[in-house]
């Protein structure tokens, strides 16, 4: 895109901004009594299908459909958002793998608006004709149908998706012109690593184990952060206090549910400054990460509320807004 293109897309961005949930919005929610008051208000914001109509998950649902519907009217190169739905993508893998090695069928289990909606993945993976999927996806795909189909071990299976989908995000950072799309993978490929850093500590699992699941990146030392897990949750804080991610060694003090929201915010703090630039794809897919964050946490509390938690347990949950 020319900077005239730019200017155009990302005014557009810019009106649209006006419109996220912000702080002073997630107190109001906060404030509701119970979920259907919660709905109100989101739908009276101009959430879901315009028909009034309070099925949660068909409101959260519609406003990632108007996220990507923004994206496809504004931005002319759309390959530049790919990355941003590889874990759909791999997770449509995953999906269908298990149904034809397990040979049950769930209702609901892939995601559509990715470049492999779910019914041609499972139409791949039940021909294996996994040399049609994209760069080394095919290979990953192989290796966890057939270690399904003869170990039975689902975890493992797990492992190695998700793996080719860090591998596959990362490396998508490194060839990409944009910072933010740079600065996206590099951010969550490390967060995602020292998640599996903590899970693993958590469930005795073994050095190979979190060396195979973890994906090399620049930010992360997976072999010195595997090493610290295997040591305990201290070792993985006074590892952490020695990167970028130090916040992240006091939020894993305070208790899970803070760490998890510490990773999230850590993601708008990457992506806030792109509300500066105005002539480049950054502010676009800004939006795109801001949209999801808020869709999450409004998904955190509207089940807290259904759930009948204790504010405070909810909030511990709440994500940074990015406006």
């Amino acid at each position: 895109m020319n900077d005239l293109e730019y200017t155009y897309a990302v005014a557009r961005i810019r009106a649209l901004e006006t419109s996220l949930i912000s702080s002073t919005d997630i107190e109001r929610l906060m404030a509701c009594q119970d979920e259907e008051q919660c709905l109100q208000f989101l739908s009276e914001k101009g959430w879901g299908d315009g028909t009034g109509s309070m099925d949660a998950s068909a409101m959260l649902t519609r406003e990632e459909e108007k996220t990507w519907e923004v994206i496809d009217d504004v931005a002319p190169d759309l390959s530049v958002f790919d990355v941003l739905s590889y874990p759909k993508l791999y997770h449509n893998l995953k999906a269908a793998i298990k149904e034809v090695c397990t040979e049950m069928e769930n209702k609901n289990i892939f995601y559509d608006d990715c470049a492999i909606p779910g019914k041609e993945m499972l139409s791949i993976v039940q021909n294996k004709e996994f040399s049609r999927l994209p760069g080394k996806m095919g290979e990953a795909a192989q290796e966890a149908y057939e270690t399904l189909l003869h170990t039975r071990d689902g975890q493992l299976c797990d492992v190695i998706v998700d793996r080719a989908a860090l591998d596959a995000i990362y490396e998508a950072g490194q060839k990409a012109d944009d910072e933010i799309i740079r600065n996206y993978a590099e951010s969550t490929v490390a967060i995602a690593d020292i998640k599996i850093a903590v899970r693993s500590q958590k469930t005795a699992k073994s050095l190979d184990f979190m060396k195979r699941a973890m994906a090399p990146c620049q930010s992360v030392n997976v072999d010195q952060l595997a090493k610290a897990a295997a040591g305990g949750m201290e070792a993985i804080r006074d590892y952490l206090l020695g990167t970028t991610y130090a916040e992240g060694a006091q939020a894993l003090e305070d208790s899970p549910s803070a760490f998890e929201r510490w990773c999230d915010n850590r993601m708008m703090e990457t992506i806030r400054p792109q509300k500066y630039n105005s002539f480049s794809v950054g502010p676009l897919v800004a939006y795109v990460l801001a949209r999801e964050n808020e869709i999450k946490t409004v998904r955190i509390i509207l089940t807290g509320k259904q759930n009948e938690f204790p504010d405070e347990a909810i909030r511990e949950r709440i994500r940074e807004m990015y406006v």
